[in-house]
């Protein structure tokens, strides 16, 4: 057998594994019937990509997004990219020109896009622990890995959303940038994945950087040896930066900042971080000493911070610096994904162990490395395991990528003990093995957790002291809105994607931070006076009005407003000039219909 065939077979037998550890979870809940695509379970993230889909496969054109049917009349323009609804609109569409089908296409395509990723993000993760820990470490972190992804729900059936694209493509990144020294296209590839990441959203501006800055450094303080890799991936990440802005953004608005989504300011920083990184790495002049690297690197550094300082200074503020206090307060603080681990511990203290405990064992195995050895590969590990720590400190959704990282020193440290057990089997190295597999699976914590949160709640289960009734989320209980004849329906933000995917309603309030108006008015209506919802409703012309009484948000509002027009309803006092849906009465989803005689 050649040598040449060797890394051939290696990538044939990651991509099986992979498939194997996707086919599983799968399997499990084609079994339960995929409930999640009759129940999104409040993800209302997930039903607006559907929505999105749907609206451009209906003609809305590429450029235009705006979600028509959400906030005041117009809409309102999401902050979300194409390049996400494209892939899952090409399966709908094959799909439904196959069967004829449209319902059975995007169900379809809801569980076969998060299973792809599922799969990707399993041969990324595979070829990256076998180029950290050898060809021992592909076991533990296909069984580790493939658990890790499916406790964190992001690529269940049904997930849309972009979370998923986002964490394969950083994986796949860092994956990369692990083979380039054996592999010479790896670094142009990391470069383009890092771009598409950051493209899809700017949640992995700091994964990015780290990824940026890695390389920076590998080649400052390596020369030679990173040289074609530094220059690779710079051009990898300018270039797709470029074709990116191009082919997805509209010629019209070119000149205009947004910062929280791929425009100009992420084009002309990603265009001038990676141009400059390969022209540094290209030029004898500039990088022919380790001081001259150093210093051309401080000053491309320099050249971007005074850039960015220049021309986009609103975008070095904090990402939620300019949105409406009271918006921030009433719904923004309460959504999970959102929420600090401080604010974790307090609300939810089962679920801190769930989220940090693997990544922090894995920051200890990995702070146990220094001095013995340090490797290439341990500087790209353990730089973005920690920052993504650090993000999951501010916001809970950091701990998808940390608790990813994770796994690469999480599966070196169970190979390690695997190999002990083997060369030297004793009670003691088999309880150790044990240990290390128990310790690196995510549903041991997570069932440890929710055993003590059973001790704690007085035998309530753990939905049930949060305040969640599962049925306001199912497809089921809005059947009977989506009979009704469109208009828009006045509801609390997080009903608002359901009602738009589930009927051809309009709706005001949706947890989108960009949907600032609409959210407003419909604070405004639930937290006012009777008097004062009314005088919306006529102005606005709303025609329904949808509750769930098991609605966390609903009970949160009616809490912070017990005087209000939705206290006053959720306790039974119906204004004259509603009147109750008598299909609806006792339903999870409550309706009333504003009378027109009044």
């Amino acid at each position: 057998m050649s040598v040449k065939a060797t890394p051939r077979r290696s990538w044939r037998n990651d991509l099986v594994l992979a498939l194997l550890a996707t086919l599983a979870p799968l399997f499990v809940n084609a079994c339960a019937g995929f409930p999640m695509l009759a129940d999104a379970g409040g993800d209302n993230d997930n039903l607006l990509r559907l929505v999105e889909v749907r609206d451009l496969l209906a003609g809305q054109g590429w450029f235009d997004l705006h979600q028509y049917r959400m906030g005041l009349e117009g809409g309102f323009i999401m902050h979300w990219s194409r390049l996400v609804d494209a892939p899952i609109a090409a399966i709908v569409l094959a799909v439904s020109k196959l069967t004829g089908d449209a319902p059975l296409a995007e169900n379809v395509a809801r569980v076969a896009w998060p299973a792809l990723l599922f799969g990707m993000t399993m041969v990324f993760m595979i070829r990256a622990a076998r180029r950290f820990a050898g060809k021992d470490a592909v076991l533990p972190t296909v069984v580790i890995g493939a658990a890790a992804l499916y406790f964190l729900g992001i690529f269940s059936p049904g997930a849309l959303d972009h979370h998923n694209v986002q964490l394969m493509l950083t994986v796949a990144s860092l994956s990369l940038l692990l083979e380039a020294p054996v592999n010479k296209p790896a670094a142009l590839l990391s470069g383009l994945a890092a771009a598409l990441t950051l493209a899809v959203g700017m949640e992995t501006v700091p994964y990015v950087a780290t990824i940026g800055i890695c390389v920076a450094m590998l080649f400052a303080f390596h020369g030679d040896a990173e040289r074609p890799i530094a220059r690779d991936f710079g051009l990898g990440f300018a270039g797709v930066s470029a074709l990116v802005f191009v082919t997805t953004i509209p010629q019209s608005a070119w000149g205009q900042a947004q910062c929280d989504a791929f425009s100009a300011v992420q084009f002309i920083a990603a265009g001038l971080a990676g141009t400059g990184l390969a022209m540094i790495a290209s030029s004898r002049a500039a990088s022919h000493t380790r001081g001259r690297r150093l210093l051309s690197l401080v000053l491309l550094g320099g050249a971007l911070g005074a850039v960015l300082l220049a021309l986009f200074p609103q975008c070095l503020a904090a990402p939620y610096a300019v949105l409406d206090p009271r918006l921030k307060t009433l719904l923004l603080d309460h959504i999970d994904e959102a929420q600090s681990l401080f604010q974790l511990a307090a609300n939810d203290p089962a679920k801190v162990l769930t989220r940090y405990a693997t990544p922090l064992v894995a920051i200890v195995l990995m702070a146990s490395r220094l001095g013995r050895g340090w490797r290439r590969q341990d500087s790209l590990v353990a730089v973005l395991l920690v920052v993504a720590f650090l993000v999951s400190v501010w916001q809970v959704r950091g701990s998808t990528f940390s608790i990813t990282f994770a796994v690469i020193p999480l599966s070196a440290w169970i190979a390690k003990w695997r190999q002990h057990a083997e060369a030297s089997p004793s009670r003691g190295s088999m309880l150790r093995m044990a240990a290390a597999w128990l310790i690196s699976v995510n549903a041991a914590w997570s069932g440890a957790a929710e055993a003590a949160s059973a001790v704690f709640e007085s035998g309530q289960t753990v939905s049930e002291a949060r305040g969640i009734d599962p049925s306001c989320h199912s497809r089921a209980a809005f059947e009977a809105l989506g009979r009704m004849p469109g208009t828009t329906v006045l509801a609390v933000s997080n009903l608002g994607a359901p009602i738009l995917v589930y009927s051809g309603h309009r709706v005001f309030a949706g947890p989108y931070h960009r949907n600032v108006a609409g959210d407003r008015l419909a604070l405004d209506a639930f937290l006012g006076s009777n008097a004062q919802a009314a005088a919306i409703v006529r102005d606005h012309r709303v025609g329904l009005v949808a509750m769930c009484r098991g609605n966390p948000e609903s009970r949160f509002l009616a809490f912070t407003a017990p005087e209000g027009f939705l206290a006053g309803l959720m306790r039974g006092n119906v204004p004259d000039w509603l009147e109750p849906v008598p299909e609806t009465r006792g339903a999870p989803i409550e309706l009333y219909r504003v009378r027109t005689d009044g």
